[in-house]
């Protein structure tokens, strides 16, 4: 190989373990890694912006705006309403859940279905009087399952298809081209969840149970109207820099103050409501002028509309992944009082403000009420979600936006208009009817899937110009021994293992030029393979880790790392297996 083609190898290389192993954000190790490669001549400028002016990104970012017209009008919260119901069995809840969020996910993109979900499927686990630990595993793979039925359930599916689009104009995909595979796989898969996946996951609370009382998370005292430290200040009161225990909030005569300064002054009566270790409430008694609160409701389970309590899930992405919370000034940066930390199902115990955060950690969190609205699409959380209810958005323009995007489904299906043009008409008209501002339109773009996206194009092109995806490919076609099957089954398991520890969509396009030129190289059909990319590059039921939506369940859920392995190794299997029998038969050789 040539020089150019062994640094363009090491960078990917690099760039592959940096996403697996650090924080780094892909889009940001991506685009880091297109630049290396533009400064060192391996890449020209057009060949490093390529991805920016492919056809398969902007489809995804115009379907970006169609999912937020419909979140923004409650058309799936709308659709969880009629389907949940009041099921008699576990099994009965199972089917009402599983089969709507695939069909769903088939249209739209995964990830805001399930953010909906999460907290509906919650309350009503708690409902029912069953764990939503039963149910937020399956709801991840149930949506990434059915987003294998069509072109618009994915970001990848898109992406794929708009690299053939590129490169082998005669060979893209109908809008429903891929569901003679998806479907079947779908079917099996939720089948496989209903008989056998929920008896692989063990008994256990989810936050939903964890975070039901708030009275085993807080300690609530009185200040006596007579006492000395009537009329201080809580730094002068002491109350500020205690051991173990931070003053979240003050309800005085029926209103609240959340998100307390060093500067409020203490008033006789005040209802003062501490988070920490209830071992630490000793402390709190050694204090003249405090008494132990004798209402009989708490505070927090009371409703006021100074704030709210908030079940937010960190990120992989959080700036404060293994820092301490008190050390992170986490209430001065959001506004919001940390009181309790769920991790794998269990409460974190020991003192708050010593607690290092990790991905997927579930915070219970008082906050202001615009900390919603604020934070959602902040990198940080995964999903921030109301724990005393959410405020049901107004559905009378769901129908109009649930009609668009059948327009849209229609308008490409039948040929009238390409995908693109379809998605970039309904996203316009999405705006101009009122179902989804611009500055929601603009909410609902994800920009780091968008630039990873268009980063891996670049980085695809560096290897495919350099000459490494060639000579990767002669690799790969000596280890197959020429036998376009082995070839097929050996892409779809590399595709399968990156897209469990980087990015799918970066999976995809950096693995579609290697196998596409071991594909050329055996003078076969090219689509075969890309469909294999595809799906393989989809199917991440093994890790939590691998995609979105898993990473979205696993702390509400009280998930560990086995049970991922364990349910989602068997689907991960059943699905490649299924999809290596029926691909060559549906597209030959």
């Amino acid at each position: 190989m040539p020089w150019d083609a062994w640094i363009t190898l090491a960078t990917t290389l690099a760039a592959f373990v940096l996403m697996a192993t650090t924080r780094i954000g892909p889009d940001m190790i991506l685009l880091g890694a297109v630049v290396w490669l533009l400064t060192l001549g391996i890449l020209d400028t057009s060949q490093a912006l390529a991805g920016f002016s492919n056809s398969g990104l902007f489809t995804v970012a115009f379907m970006y705006v169609l999912v937020a017209c419909i979140r923004e009008t409650g058309g799936i919260d709308l659709i969880i309403r009629y389907v949940l119901g009041r099921p008699r069995t576990e099994t009965g809840a199972q089917v009402r859940l599983l089969f709507p969020v695939s069909a769903i996910s088939a249209f739209l993109n995964n990830t805001p279905v399930v953010a909906t979900y999460i907290p509906a499927v919650m309350s009503w686990s708690r409902r029912l009087g069953l764990s939503s630990h039963r149910f937020l595993m399956p709801l991840s793979f149930a949506s990434i399952l059915g987003g294998t039925c069509s072109l618009l359930g994915t970001s990848t599916n898109l992406v794929v298809n708009g690299l053939l689009e590129d490169r082998y104009p005669e060979l893209s995909l109908g809008l429903f081209d891929i569901a003679w595979v998806g479907v079947p796989v779908a079917v099996l898969g939720l089948a496989y969840l209903l008989l056998a996946g929920r008896f692989l996951l063990p008994e256990r609370a989810g936050t939903a149970q964890l975070f039901d009382n708030p009275r085993e998370f807080t300690i609530e005292m009185e200040v006596a109207p007579d006492g000395p430290i009537v009329d201080r200040t809580v730094e002068e009161a002491g109350l500020r820099h205690l051991e173990g225990l931070f003053l979240v909030e003050i309800e005085r005569s029926g209103n609240v103050v959340s998100v307390v300064g060093p500067g409020e002054k203490l008033k006789g009566g005040d209802r003062l409501v501490f988070a920490g270790t209830t071992e630490a409430a000793v402390e709190l008694q050694q204090i003249r002028g405090l008494r132990p609160s004798i209402q009989g409701e708490s505070s927090l389970q009371k409703d006021y509309r100074e704030r709210r309590l908030v079940e937010a899930v960190v990120s992989d992405q959080c700036q404060f992944i293994g820092r301490r919370i008190r050390e992170g000034h986490f209430r001065t940066l959001y506004g919001a009082a940390v009181l309790a930390v769920c991790r794998h199902g269990e409460r974190v115990a020991g003192n708050l403000g010593q607690i290092r955060l990790q991905p997927a950690d579930v915070l219970l969190l008082e906050a202001r009420p615009p900390f919603i609205e604020r934070h959602r699409q902040s990198k940080d959380f995964l999903l921030i979600s109301r724990v005393n209810g959410q405020a049901r958005p107004i559905h009378e323009k769901a129908w109009l936006a649930w009609s668009i995007l059948a327009g849209v489904v229609a308008l490409a299906s039948f040929g009238a208009l390409s995908m693109l043009n379809a998605a970039m008409l309904g996203a316009a008209l999405a705006v101009l009817t009122g179902c989804c501002s611009i500055s929601a339109a603009k909410r609902g773009l994800d920009t780091q899937v968008l630039l990873t996206i268009a980063a891996s194009f670049g980085l695809g092109l560096a290897l495919e110009s350099s000459g490494a995806a060639a000579s990767l490919a002669s690799h790969a076609l000596a280890l197959a021994g020429g036998n376009p099957y082995l070839l097929l089954i050996g892409a779809y398991i590399l595709v399968a293992l990156l897209t469990e520890v980087v990015t799918n969509n970066a999976a995809a396009v950096i693995a579609f030029p290697i196998v596409t030129a071991s594909a050329e190289s055996l003078g076969v059909n090219v689509l075969p393979y890309a469909i294999a990319v595809m799906f393989a590059a989809s199917s991440s039921f093994l890790t939590p880790i691998g995609y979105q939506t898993n990473l979205m369940v696993y702390g509400p859920g009280g998930y560990r790392f086995s049970d991922f392995l364990r349910v989602g190794g068997v689907l991960n299997i059943l699905v490649g297996v299924v999809a290596l029998i029926l691909i060559p038969r549906i597209w030959p050789f």
